[in-house]
């Protein structure tokens, strides 16, 4: 196991991770790299991502040659999965090709939860605890944070800008939506972590009732004034700009797509807001065709120095400003309000 991730668990799981890491390892020398056939996906080519989800046997051997990252299109919309992170990983292990699968948050869970994942890269708290809770998850650990961003019209008729929280913010967002009969906002309606932000942030403003123990999905607001997608992040941002309407995005896919887009940003970086990424390693006692080894070579560069360095710079250099903040600490045991 990569020295870095031993820092970030109890020396017990560690461990029993370090023997899963060694024995993949010694089949990976063995089998000179080559692909199992119980795996049936087929990696996609260096630097592009697929938004088809791959399906594959829960049992077998794994196939060492390919590593499928279960992602969130929010953060590979961004570009840094595609432009850093798998030229870096591939150039490290030449005998392992990335395959990226992007779609939201939920779906990339249920990929995982069904075995026909090796490795999530998420941004949904509640599900991702959910998920560990449930056995799915060995380690999940956050390298990424940056910030939800509400985005509009400039005109902004709702005074988003002025508000103190993203919740005041929705809740100015509705009452505008109401009284002017306008689409008002946009929402991507695709369980992925942003649509459940951006649903809990409702709860929070008061706009939708959240009964007790919370359901799933949480319940979303009723009226003209409220549309869905159905669709990723970039092709929301499109739909709101058509519409000259508000959506809650990530900073990352919004600076992407700027060039395209005349709404802007009106609020960020305001507590509620915050949007921290996590890398989850998948149980192999549950699936054992998860490529473990490939998955933790990843999980090492993203926490480590290497990696953080290259979150910390991407972006600086086209949009004048990193998309992404490093984040190698401890995980907090419960979703952060």
């Amino acid at each position: 196991m990569p020295p870095v991730l031993r820092h970030h668990r109890a020396a017990l799981l560690l461990a029993g991770l370090a023997l899963l890491v060694a024995v993949a390892a010694l089949a990976l020398a063995a089998c000179g790299g080559s692909s199992a056939a119980a795996t049936t996906t087929s990696p996609s080519p260096s630097g592009t991502a697929s938004a088809t989800t791959p399906s594959r046997p829960s049992s077998g051997t794994p196939d060492f040659s390919q590593l499928i990252v279960a992602t969130t299109t929010s953060l590979n919309d961004s570009g840094l999965l595609t432009d850093v992170v798998q030229p870096a990983f591939e150039k490290a292990h030449p005998s392992i090709t990335m395959k990226i699968v992007a779609v939201g948050s939920g779906a990339a869970i249920a990929m995982a939860q069904a075995g026909n994942a090796d490795v999530l890269l998420v941004h949904s708290a509640a599900a991702e605890l959910a998920f560990m809770d449930g056995g799915y998850g060995t380690l999940r650990l956050p390298f990424a944070y940056n910030y939800f961003t509400i985005v509009g019209p400039k005109s902004d008729p709702a005074k988003v800008a002025s508000a103190a929280t993203a919740a005041e913010a929705f809740k100015q967002i509705a009452a505008y939506g109401e009284s002017s009969g306008k689409v008002a906002f946009v929402s991507r309606g695709d369980a992925s972590g942003t649509n459940t932000k951006e649903l809990q942030l409702w709860g929070t403003a008061g706009v939708t009732t959240v009964p007790s123990p919370a359901p799933t999905p949480l319940p979303e607001p009723s009226g003209s004034w409220y549309i869905k997608t159905g669709e990723g992040m970039a092709a929301t941002l499109q739909v709101a700009n058509q519409k000259q309407a508000y959506t809650l995005s990530d900073t990352a896919t919004y600076l992407a797509d700027k060039s395209n887009l005349t709404i802007v940003p009106l609020l960020n970086k305001s507590a509620d807001l915050k949007n921290e990424y996590n890398v989850i390693l998948i149980n192999q006692a549950k699936f054992p065709v998860v490529n473990t080894a490939g998955a933790e070579y990843l999980a090492s560069w993203l926490v480590g120095p290497e990696g953080q360095t290259a979150i910390a710079e991407y972006g600086k250099s086209k949009y004048g400003q990193a998309l992404f903040f490093p984040n190698s600490v401890s995980t907090p045991k419960t979703p952060q309000k």
